[in-house]
This record gives structure tokens, sequence and C-alpha cells, in this order.
């Protein structure tokens, strides 16, 4: 019994796909990173690199990537991601990274993949969830892009982070008295943050509770918290976007989000939107998301069928109809500044950790 069990998981858990691991220089920093390719015999791939949301994350996101990384490989195109700059034994630290900072990254990574002989530079495209909204359209006005697939992306830091508040306070059922309290609280952060307060100044404030902040993250959101990708997204018209999300998502404004992408890229006929009713922010299915067990067994046993009914489906599809020559946008001759051209590539989040709002706790992705 037990070795059916084991062959089940170990069977789950194998994807059609060939994982290489990389080591990526940037910055003078060194990031370990994993490259993988389909296994159709093919010489050249269109390639799919990954920008992560939120928090310490690790190359393959503690595996959770690699039903993605499957179907694109399915769809012909490998994938490239890479442990955040502190995580996994990368050096530097991803709290000390504005939004800026991880575009450089990510162009740098981009550069070394062009390089590659097995890497198809006029397709290579963008894969990037919540936090990661500010930083894809960033990315791509520093080298060209061929696509971008964007899943739950946020548009405006502060306005999220009011959102996320209310409505986990909805969900926890929270009286008037918790409600008000909870939004005057963040309204005190926000002075603080336009003040430019220290972290010591903000645990007076808070009357010494931390509320689960620490000196490092409260560097990190003074640093990012004016974040609004509106202006930014202006660099992916005529790029095609797949823009995913989620019926049941307490993280980001889905209404907001999808108003504010139709009206900046429509009038370049590349945006796509895709809905997903049962899917919570992570597009994990709401289902799954409310219970860490179902989560975990679900991962061992039919890891694939965590993910929200088609999203797998319809990311593959999309490279698939770009892989036929319809909407590929090919590189184009813009640049990394100077010092990047020489470069070669080199508070705990929840189950996904695909983001954290303005107070700094860790909310599911």
């Amino acid at each position: 019994m037990t070795a059916g069990l084991v062959g089940v998981v170990l069977w789950q858990n194998s994807y059609d796909m060939d994982e290489r691991r990389v080591t990526i220089r940037h910055g003078g920093h060194t990031l370990n990173g994993v490259l993988a390719i389909p296994r159709d015999g093919r010489k050249h791939h269109g390639l799919v690199v990954y920008v992560h949301g939120d928090g310490p994350v690790d190359a393959t996101h503690d595996d959770g990537y690699k039903p993605l990384w499957e179907s694109n490989a399915q769809a012909g195109c490998a994938s490239l991601s890479w442990d955040k700059p502190g995580v996994a034994g990368s050096s530097g630290d991803w709290l000390d990274q504005s939004m800026d900072d991880r575009a450089y990254e990510a162009a740098a990574a981009i550069a070394w993949a062009r390089a590659r002989p097995d890497i198809d530079g006029n397709r290579i495209g963008l894969w990037g969830a919540s936090q990661a909204g500010w930083v894809l359209p960033k990315i791509a006005a520093k080298t060209p892009v061929s696509f971008v697939i964007a899943v739950s992306p946020a548009i405006n830091w502060l306005q999220q982070g009011r959102y996320n508040l209310l409505a986990e306070l909805r969900a926890d059922c929270a009286s008037a008295a918790r409600t008000k309290a909870e939004v005057a609280k963040s309204d005190t952060i926000l002075r603080l943050l336009e003040r430019q307060a220290t972290f010591e100044e903000y645990i007076k404030a808070m009357r010494g509770d931390a509320d689960g902040m620490t000196a490092d993250r409260w560097g990190f959101i003074s640093k990012n918290y004016t974040a609004d990708a509106t202006q930014d997204l202006r660099t992916l018209r005529g790029v095609p976007v797949l823009l995913a999300l989620a019926g049941h998502d307490l993280n980001v404004d889905t209404a907001d989000t999808k108003r504010v992408y139709h009206n900046v890229l429509d009038a370049g006929g590349g945006l796509t939107v895709k809905h997903y009713p049962d899917a919570a922010h992570s597009l994990l299915k709401q289902s799954m998301e409310q219970s860490d067990l179902k989560i975990t067994l679900t991962a061992l046993f039919s890891p694939r069928s965590l993910f929200a009914d088609g999203f797998l489906g319809s990311q593959g599809q999309f490279l698939k109809e770009l892989g036929r020559g319809s909407h590929a946008t090919p590189a184009s001759s813009a640049r990394l500044p100077a010092r990047y051209e020489a470069m070669t590539v080199l508070v705990q989040p929840s189950t996904s950790g695909w983001d954290q709002h303005l107070r700094g706790r860790p909310t599911p992705p």
C-alpha cells in the first residue's frame, strides 16, 4: 500500500520537461535559477521568464510553478525562473529591491537567455503574478518582450492595500468597531510612510506592537509604497497580453485591474482577459486555499488540479497561438543601460505567497 502511494506521488510529480540548474550573475550578485526545456527535440524554443510576486520565493516556488512550466513545454516554450536575492543561497536581499531593481534583474536575465543557442531571442515573454504587476511593464521598457502573462496583477499599491484590508475584514465578518480601528491604523501607517518615518517611529506609533513588521520589511514598503502601474503599462501597447483574473480575489481589486488594463492597452488590440470564477488570488481553486491540508494532499497526489479549471490550458493555448506567428513581437534594437549590457546570467508568506499588502502582514497570494 505504502509503495503504491509513493509511486503515485512520484508519478504525479514527474513533469514532461528537462530542468537544468543555471547561475545568473547580476549587479555583483549570484542568483540560482532553473531553466525548464521542452522534450520535443527542437533546437530552439520560445521562453517564458517568471517574475515572482511578494515574499522570499525560490526558483520553483516550492514546486508550485512546475505544472505551469509543463504547460509551457507542451506549447513549445521553455521557462526560466530564479531564486530571489537572499533566498535558497542566492546572494543579496530581495527586501533591498525597488520595483525598478527587480526589472533590471529580469532584463539582465533576458539578455543572458537571448545569447543561448537553444532559445529563440525573438520569442521571449514574461509571466508574473500579483506584485509583479508593477514590474512587468518596467521590464518591457528596458528590453523587448514578445508577450506578457499577468496573473492577478496589482495596479496601485495603496489602493490594493486598502482593498485587501476591507476584503479581509468582510471575510472575517468584522464588527463596525473593529473595521473602524483597522482603517484608522492603516491611515496612521500611511502618514508615517509619507513623512519617511523610521522603523523605530513605526513601532512607537503602534505602541510596541510590530504586527509582523520587521525593519527590513518596513524599508521595503517605504521604498515601494507609491508604486502604480497605470502609466508604465503604456510600454505594453502592441504586445500580446493575457490577463488572468480570479473570481475570489481578496488581495487585488480585479474590477479595477481590468478597467485599467482595458483603458491603457485596448488601443493596441493585444489584450486578452480570462476570468476564473472558482479561483482565489493565486489562481488556485478557492476550495483549495481554504484548507492547508487539502493543498498539501493535492500537491502530493494531483498537483495540476490545484489550479482553477482552465487556467493551465488557457495559458498553453495563448502560447501556441503566439507560436503560430499571429501575434509575436520580434526583439528590437532596444538596449539595456551600458552598465548592464556586460552582465551575464547569471515576515514569512503563506502557502503561495504572491503578495503582501501595505500593512506588511502576510496575506495569501
